[in-house]
């Protein structure tokens, strides 16, 4: 639980060495741009997590921010978290990796909330969705970047509000602070509305940022989230969908190449009795994990999707990790050093688990993922990319990979390769095309009467989206 009350201030020079350092690093940021508000109000973590507490932030600080007249800037309050990095430097919640490297996460939350008229106080909501937020992080070990999108599926205040997702941006204000302890970025949270959400999706974040910087209701240039917006971007200028966005998709393709996903696969090509060797992933088996290599590839296969202007490759098996990925439905890195449970049972050595050659297979999505095929195949394979599925419920990963991909071991021959649970299906710029005529309704915004099958015989090819409720059920 946590408490509001104003803070002590920054140290004064004498108390600096009583601070941690991390935190006093952050608050001398603080401090260049609140120079007039030494006691800000806070929400505090009651019992901080490195105590057994269940909130990660052990601090959010929140400002009164003049805006700017000259930028056309309105009035606002500014929220600051203190916990994703390492504040004290001594284990306790960050593991000390040394100066050079980022600080704990390597990064903070920001947030702006438009001031509403008569408002003498900040609400104090966006703690707690910061704090779900850093609880998403430190659970997962996932770290998001600039230009990520989170999917929330409700107003962010617990409101009537259509504003209910998010993107990630670099804070305008705020500037990356060397500390003890490494380096920390400022991470501000846009909220967004669903249609703006989709258009991140299919496009990118960055593209849709810009956007919104330019439309002073839906954010302007310092991406104010105002709770009581009503109208997407899209219906304040209609030719944004079109003229930006459609064309973008068009030109440049999705920088989106995977995400966390409800969904699994079945190898058709061989009768449901047959255990041996790992084949199909269903809901309620306990299929065997990715092995560290293959997490490896698909981890740097979702970060080089990002890299524009490259040529697109999935890295051999047998590379090297490569720092820091990205993927989800957070769209995010990891720090992990695999996508495996440090609880998991010992794991299948990769030289053991053989790549299989599959004739059939069946893929099983939830809506919301089926809703991203389209994307998939226009925005990423259509532009010579790949695209991956990863199950929030295990390990199943399901890769897209178009012709023009180097490194997978699904090829035009035998299109279907399943390494372990992961598995690959390379398709044509022909049979993409088809498959987008086929799949044109899961464009629609409109709620789809589900389970929707989708059948391409002659490829041997299978797709279903099903109910949630399917997914989440011990048995399918």
């Amino acid at each position: 639980m946590d408490e509001v009350r104003p803070t002590s201030g920054p140290a004064a020079p004498a108390l600096a060495s009583l601070f941690p350092p991390g935190l006093q690093a952050i608050y001398g940021e603080c401090r260049r741009l609140y120079s007039d508000q030494a006691n800000p109000l806070q929400v505090t973590a009651i019992v901080k997590y490195w105590l057994g507490g269940p909130d990660p932030l052990d601090y959010i600080s929140m400002y009164r921010n003049m805006g700017c007249v000259a930028q056309d800037v309105q009035e606002h309050w500014h929220y600051i978290s203190f916990g994703l990095s390492d504040l004290y430097g001594d284990n306790r919640v960050h593991e000390f990796t040394g100066q050079e490297g980022p600080s704990g996460f390597g990064f903070e939350l920001t947030f702006r909330l438009k001031r509403e008229v008569g408002e003498t106080a900040p609400p104090t909501w966006p703690a707690e969705l910061m704090q779900g937020l850093a609880r998403y992080v430190f659970q997962s070990e996932n770290t998001f970047c600039s230009g990520d999108h989170i999917s929330w599926h409700s107003p962010l205040d617990n409101s009537e509000s259509r504003i209910q997702h998010m993107l990630l941006t670099e804070d305008p204000q705020m500037t990356p602070v060397h500390t003890p302890f490494g380096l920390v970025n400022f991470l501000q949270i846009v909220g967004v509305c669903t249609e703006e959400l989709q258009a991140a999706q299919q496009w990118n974040g960055q593209g849709m940022l810009e956007l919104l910087r330019g439309v002073h209701v839906a954010g302007g240039p310092w991406l104010i989230t105002d709770m009581r917006r009503g109208e997407t971007i899209f219906d304040i200028d209609p030719h944004l969908q079109p003229e930006r966005v459609d064309q973008g998709i068009e030109t440049e393709g999705s920088n989106l190449s995977g995400v966390s996903a409800k969904c699994v696969w079945d190898d058709l090509s061989r009768p449901p009795e047959d255990e041996e060797d790992s084949r199909s992933i269903c809901i309620g088996s306990q299929p065997r994990r990715l092995s560290e290599k293959d997490t490896v590839q698909i981890r740097e296969a979702l970060r080089k999707g990002l890299e524009f202007n490259t040529k697109a490759a999935l890295p051999p098996i047998n590379s090297q990790r490569q720092g820091h990925d990205r993927p989800h439905q957070l769209y995010h890195r990891s720090r992990k050093d695999s996508l495996e449970s440090e609880s998991s049972a010992a794991i299948v050595p990769h030289e053991l688990v053989r790549t299989r050659q599959l004739e059939s297979v069946h893929l099983k999505f939830n809506q919301e993922s089926g809703t991203l095929l389209p994307l998939c195949l226009r925005g990423r394979l259509l532009h010579g990319r790949h695209f991956t599925y990863k199950s929030i419920n295990g390990d199943t990963a399901i890769t897209f990979v178009s012709t023009g991909v180097e490194g997978a071991f699904a090829t035009e021959e035998h299109p279907y390769a399943a390494h372990g649970p992961w598995l690959q299906i390379l398709l044509t710029e022909e049979f993409v095309e088809q498959m987008l005529g086929d799949l044109s309704e899961l464009n629609t915004r409109e709620e789809t009467k589900l389970p929707k099958e989708y059948s391409w015989p002659e490829k041997k090819l299978k797709i279903s989206v099903l109910p949630d409720s399917v997914f989440d059920s011990p048995l399918q």
